[in-house]
């Protein structure tokens, strides 16, 4: 490959973001240019002056908000002090991934795009918007707007004479070669790179705390439909601090069944043990991965075979088939033609990679382990509120679709099997500073919806602020029972008692006509206008992200109405000047 002259750099939160730079990557070297794929964060920015092509990728999170490993470069690309012919030799382009159904959608991506053109860079192309809720998802967007970025590309940057295109059915070289040991080495172990109590630095991705499980118990009723638990861990020595509204973060594991199968489906030994070695002078081994490692601690630790696998998948698993019959459905799935038949057999009903290698089992038994880690996306960690301490709240995931195995969270699934009972349990954990900040002046009320597992969060800010003496606290909770899934019911009612909560309750099946969290809103609308006109107080609300927001969003739009004599669109405007002064925020989840 000659010298990189493209650069790719991503803010990702759930891999999607990632995935296509990694497409990105992978088509750039099909068209013989250099490219090198980065995490936002992980690259020096101040670099930027000197890069002559840059295409960013990125995600649009909760309410408008930059993906954790794109803060940083945020924070910095906005500073006031960049002149504005910082990036004029910069040539660039944006791919933003959003969601339409969240009114700031890609708005990461929109404000980059602008920012960037203030700094003097040219842009190649308008801003392409990926959308979640097209039927096709951000491919319908993505598909057409890298035609033209290529077409673009290769006008500034034509693939040296005599070079053809490398055709897609070719496969590209793996990342990585996995070089096979005869026998284990005399010296060093193989073990996950962990933070041992005592040491300088706070746990962190690349060295989590192996964090010893005290408590993991049920906490909805027996007949309740959802299993929810309540775990909790020993952070003794770790370093670890967090304030109210941080989360947790916790690298979950494949369970012992699904790693013998893949071993199995794969005709790989489960102890064969291996060195890792990149490919590329500027690839680096990941961290998380000891040296020498088995093939049992790469599937069980690292691969997420348990994860709906993405079109990228199918497109490299078409290149390695050598089974005609297989081959062909396979690169049917990876054209843009069939996305419609890859979503029916795929998405819908969530269909894993194990179970996809199981279904085209001669290409599955013709992987080469080289390409192990460029098929498989690594297992991401997972994010949990802090209830307390270190306590959390865990609905664990499980779903049935026209599978006949029912769908299972991974990591939900993982910890509610981990029994602190019948042996000593480590999890691999560390914290990062969540997205809600409570405010620090002592007489400021807060309102908390959190519906379900939503209320952890508040559980850990209102023991904080009660300690501080403030009790100007209200919670408005929704549940579906108040016997089955009422959590930590004595705890608000001891304080209630003391005066320092003020519990609002909504049962949504107790009834004939369901209550919700937005329901009680509405009834005590005075209450609600008065905390937050008159006395200034902050709004909260975690939860699910599916309709919840938007249904609470909606009911205080029509207090401000009611209660406030507010036109809608001020009402709307009015809502929109508590996001921007923090008076308004979310953590909401899928």
């Amino acid at each position: 490959m000659p010298s990189p002259q493209l650069l790719v750099l991503f803010g990702s939160q759930t891999g999607t973001a990632q995935d296509v730079s990694e497409r990105l990557g992978r088509e750039a070297r099909r068209r013989r240019l250099g490219c090198r794929v980065q995490a936002l964060d992980s690259y020096p920015v101040v670099n930027l002056i000197n890069e002559p092509l840059v295409i960013f990728v990125c995600a649009t999170t909760g309410q408008g908000d930059p993906p954790d490993n794109m803060k940083n470069f945020w924070g910095f690309i906005f500073r006031k002090n960049l002149p504005s012919t910082a990036l004029c030799q910069m040539d660039f382009a944006v791919l933003g991934l959003g969601d339409s159904s969240y009114a700031k959608f890609n708005f990461v991506a929109k404000k980059l795009h602008r920012r960037l053109l203030q700094l003097g860079g040219s842009a190649l192309l308008p801003v392409c918007l990926g959308d979640d809720q097209h039927e096709l998802g951000p491919d319908a967007a993505v598909d057409p707007w890298l035609r033209d970025l290529w077409d673009r590309v290769l006008g500034l940057y034509p693939p040296p004479p005599g070079l053809a295109e490398i055709p897609p059915g070719v496969p590209l070289p793996s990342k990585f070669t996995l070089l096979f040991l005869q026998e284990a080495p005399s010296t060093g172990s193989e073990g996950q790179r962990v933070a041992h109590p005592g040491s300088q630095e706070p746990p962190s991705e690349s060295k989590p705390f192996l964090a010893p499980m005290i408590s993991n118990q049920r906490v909805t009723g027996p007949s309740h439909f959802q299993d929810v638990r309540l775990i909790e861990f020993d952070i003794l020595g770790s370093g670890i601090s967090f304030a109210a509204g941080d989360v947790v973060l916790i690298q979950p594991s494949n369970s012992a069944a699904h790693v013998q199968r893949f071993c199995q489906v794969l005709g790989l030994d489960p102890d064969q043990l291996f060195m890792l070695q990149p490919r590329e002078p500027d690839v680096s081994s990941p961290t998380r991965l000891p040296q020498p490692c088995s093939m049992r601690h790469l599937v069980s630790h690292y691969l997420d075979i348990a994860s709906v696998p993405r079109r990228s998948f199918f497109e490299l698993l078409a290149c390695l088939s050598l089974h005609e019959l297989e081959r062909e459905k396979l690169l049917e799935f990876s054209s843009a033609q069939g996305q419609e038949e890859l979503f029916e057999y795929c998405n819908r009903p969530r269909r894993t990679i194990l179970e996809v290698l199981c279904d085209f089992p001669h290409t599955a038994a013709a992987i080469p382990p080289d390409y192990l880690l460029d098929l498989i996306p690594a297992i991401r960690p997972r994010a949990f509120s802090i209830a307390s301490s270190l306590l959390i709240l865990v609905a664990v995931v499980q779903f049935q679709t026209r599978l006949k195995e029912p769908r299972r969270g991974l990591c939900s699934s993982w910890l509610a099997s981990l029994d602190p009972g019948q042996g000593p349990v480590r999890v691999p954990l560390w914290v990062r500073p969540g997205s809600l900040a409570f405010p620090e002046t002592p007489d400021t009320p807060v309102i908390m919806v959190g519906p379900g597992t939503g209320v952890a969060p508040f559980r850990a800010a209102i023991q904080e602020r009660v300690a501080q003496g403030q009790t100007g606290n209200f919670l408005f909770f929704g549940c579906r029972w108040r016997d089955q899934d009422f959590y930590w019911e004595s705890e608000w009612q001891e304080l209630e008692k003391r005066d320092c909560l003020t519990l609002i309750p909504a049962f949504s099946r107790e009834q004939e006509q369901k209550v919700y969290v937005q329901h009680r809103l509405r009834e005590l609308g005075s209450l609600v206008w008065e905390l937050l006109d008159h006395q200034g107080a902050y709004f909260y609300l975690a939860g699910n992200a599916k309709s919840m927001p938007a249904d609470v969003s909606e009911a205080l739009m029509s207090i401000f109405q009611e209660e406030g004599g507010l036109c809608s669109p001020d009402a709307a405007a009015y809502l929109a000047r508590l996001q921007q002064t923090r008076r308004f925020q979310t953590e909401t989840w899928a």
